[in-house]
């Protein structure tokens, strides 16, 4: 009975260790992927308003009644056409005035002017006093100097008259409309406000972190939310050189390209893209890997697992990291193009494992 009792035991610790033999000598599939050099690189999008690159607020440069608006919100407008006109009578009337004084300074002017040569030659023959003459002088000046004001008078009452019309400043689309007619309007008060037809521009602020890596006449990516097929270029083409709200400074950016989707208002997404400099100061290629490939160990150090096509192994190796962006790891030092690493479950991996490549054309589900 002994004999039964020791092999029945022996036969049932002989069983319970065969399972853990299977288990120490099977092979784990990894996920993986092959390290591509890329650039260090950084994109920065910023958030900025499309607006037009021509767009004012129009005036009236005289005060007056409105009597008539030729034109409303949404209307296209050509340059030199007449938007509105102020009620004309006082200009007109001061127009009438300012030519009767300039013709009366010039009749004036022409008496005083053959009086003075008349003087100017009795002077020479002595039959006038020098008093005279000086008087006769002193009144032709001051009669000319009367022209000249007059003149000046009728020129600004002509140019009233010419600016109680405001004409449109070049080819747009009124954008907003102010006044109605029989409205007292003054000198420089918006009426009408206008946005041209050459292009739309894209204002965008700038944190001062960044704006050093900026130079005109750059090309940029740029994308509209409300429009996610829609992608276009913009230059910039200007740089503000003052910080305004949160240190941010003000740079435009100029669509290289028209669309009929686009209005001024619209919100759009700019890519700003520069030379990275890695928290080593390193700077130029570097391997772009994902997040989940590191493996963190002590003071601070960083690994991955790097397979070795010979020996069909994982070799723990350490790396260098220098920035992270959209889940990718940018490396500078520790594994070179080409090279297989893990991707997922390193956690679970040890130093000189083997391992088999999992198929990544093969699709698997859970």
């Amino acid at each position: 009975m002994r004999f039964i009792f020791v092999s029945f035991l022996l036969i049932t610790l002989l069983g319970c260790n065969e399972p853990e033999k299977t288990t120490a000598n099977s092979i784990r599939p990894i996920m993986w992927t092959e390290v591509s050099s890329s650039s260090l690189d950084q994109v920065r999008t910023l958030s900025g308003i499309v607006a037009p690159v021509e767009a004012t607020k129009l005036s009236f440069e005289v005060n007056g009644k409105i009597e008539k608006i030729n034109v409303h919100l949404g209307d296209d407008v050509t340059k030199g056409q007449a938007l509105a006109q102020l009620n004309q009578r006082s200009f007109k009337l001061g127009l009438q005035s300012a030519k009767a004084k300039y013709e009366q300074s010039k009749a004036s002017f022409s008496d005083a002017r053959n009086s003075y040569l008349r003087y100017e030659k009795l002077i020479k023959q002595g039959v006038v006093s020098q008093s005279g003459f000086d008087n006769a002088k002193a009144n032709f000046d001051a009669s000319k100097s009367a022209v000249d004001v007059a003149k000046a008078q009728l020129d600004i009452a002509a140019k009233n008259l010419e600016d109680s019309t405001l004409l449109a400043p070049y080819n747009g689309i009124i954008t907003k409309q102010l006044f109605e007619p029989s409205q007292q309007v003054a000198a420089g008060q918006s009426v009408f406000e206008i946005e041209g037809k050459h292009g739309l521009e894209v204002n965008v602020m700038v944190p001062e972190t960044l704006i050093r890596e900026l130079t005109r006449d750059t090309l940029l990516s740029i994308s509209f939310p409300v429009i996610p097929s829609l992608k276009m270029e913009g230059k910039i083409t200007e740089i503000g050189t003052r910080a305004e709200s949160a240190n941010a400074f003000p740079v435009t950016v100029v669509l290289q390209s028209d669309n009929s989707l686009l209005r001024a208002g619209m919100t759009a997404e700019v890519k700003f893209a520069f030379e990275g400099v890695g928290r080593t100061g390193h700077t130029g290629a570097v391997m772009r890997i994902p997040v989940t490939a590191l493996r963190a160990g002590i003071n601070q150090k960083t690994y991955v697992f790097v397979y070795d096509t010979e020996q069909q192994v994982v070799i723990k190796t350490q790396v260098q990291t220098e920035n992270v962006l959209e889940n990718e790891v940018y490396i500078s030092a520790g594994i070179n193009e080409g090279d297989i690493i893990a991707t997922a479950g390193v956690a679970f991996l040890r130093d000189g494992q083997k391992v088999t490549l999992l198929d990544t054309k093969t699709q698997r589900f859970n």
